[in-house]
């Protein structure tokens, strides 16, 4: 039976980028978004399309009276450690955010009878992949622990489907960027390791020089290619999913790539945001990064096939002027 489109959708980490640019899709789309957060690197001011349950998803009592109280007829779970740096610093607490958190998350979903589950899994599931465009049919040999994390999670979903007949998406998105293009959200992060934040912050700063790792690699120009996918893009396949596995058109477990099917250099990266905030960007070339993979764009004929999604505006043009405007944005926030 189809979910009604009025139905609460519990958004883990859905004070996060990606998440909470989900929550304005859901909201969009007649669904009541409950953010589930524990703030450590969300944001208060990213919620603003339905209620927030402060809790951590290890948490299993705190999400009992978080389902109890809201009854959600789905589970968006984005809620996880993402950046590898920190991950190879700290593995244990990325496999017990993202491996134990989803655990806790599933079965407590599982015993208040919810069985739509969205995951937000990654492109880093696949490590070095034996060919580019990669499909999700590429064997799945993760380099790090963030990429194992999501990997093992996977895993558990999948079983979790088979068991007790669950629907259940893992979307594996390639490299999330650009900014709400109505203004209200865009990437905060602290540190920022992501390439078109950097790239732009850069460009606001003068001071500030872009390390680039590798120049040789074996593509046009020498620096690593890369699928860049706009976050508003990403959050409309997740509701696609979501549409799908509530009326029965998916059942089981699905891994499906989110991408533009199209690369971009990180020097095709540099001199487009140069064009676009009409400023001159420092750079400094350095050695490439061991277990980079010179080229990694998306197949993403599954998605098309199976959520009727296409990107509609994760062109290089849009993912930067909407992340630069959140930029400037943000920077006069802060300085008032």
């Amino acid at each position: 039976m189809r979910t009604p489109a009025t139905a609460k959708v519990l958004v883990t980490g859905g004070a996060g980028y990606v998440g909470a640019h989900a929550c304005k899709a859901l909201a969009a789309a007649g669904y009541v978004p409950v953010v589930y957060d524990n703030l450590m690197r969300g944001h208060r001011r990213a919620v603003m399309w339905g209620p927030l349950e402060v809790g951590d998803v290890t948490d299993a009592g705190r999400l009992d009276e978080t389902f109890r109280r809201h009854r959600p007829a789905a589970v968006m779970h984005f809620a996880a450690l993402s950046e590898i740096g920190s991950a190879w610093g700290d593995p244990h607490a990325c496999f017990r955010n993202n491996v134990t958190g989803t655990l806790v998350l599933l079965e407590r979903s599982i015993a208040h009878r919810v069985r739509t589950f969205v995951f937000s899994s990654t492109c880093a599931v696949y490590g070095v992949p034996e060919r580019s465009p990669v499909g999700e049919d590429v064997p799945l040999a993760p380099i790090n622990p963030y990429g194992r994390s999501k990997m093992m999670a996977e895993s558990a979903l999948r079983e979790a489907a088979a068991a007790h007949g669950m629907g259940v998406a893992a979307l594996r998105y390639f490299n999330a960027a650009g900014a709400s293009r109505g203004g209200e959200i865009g990437e905060d992060h602290e540190p920022e390791t992501h390439l078109v934040p950097r790239v732009l912050l850069a460009a606001r700063d003068p001071r500030r020089v872009l390390r680039i790792h590798g120049t040789d690699h074996p593509t046009r120009d020498g620096s690593a290619v890369r699928d860049y996918v706009h976050v508003e893009d990403l959050a409309r396949a997740h509701v696609a999913a979501l549409e799908r596995l509530s009326g029965d058109a998916l059942t089981g477990f699905h891994a499906i790539n989110l991408g533009s099917g199209r690369g971009h250099s990180v020097l095709d990266v540099v001199s487009a945001a140069e064009r676009i905030t009409g400023r001159r960007i420092r750079t400094r070339r350095g050695p490439r990064r061991a277990g980079d993979p010179p080229r990694l764009i998306a197949d993403t004929t599954k998605a098309r096939t199976l959520l009727d999604w296409q990107p509609e505006c994760s062109d290089i043009d849009t993912l930067i002027a909407t992340a630069w405007a959140w930029t400037m944005r943000n920077a006069l926030a802060h300085a008032v």
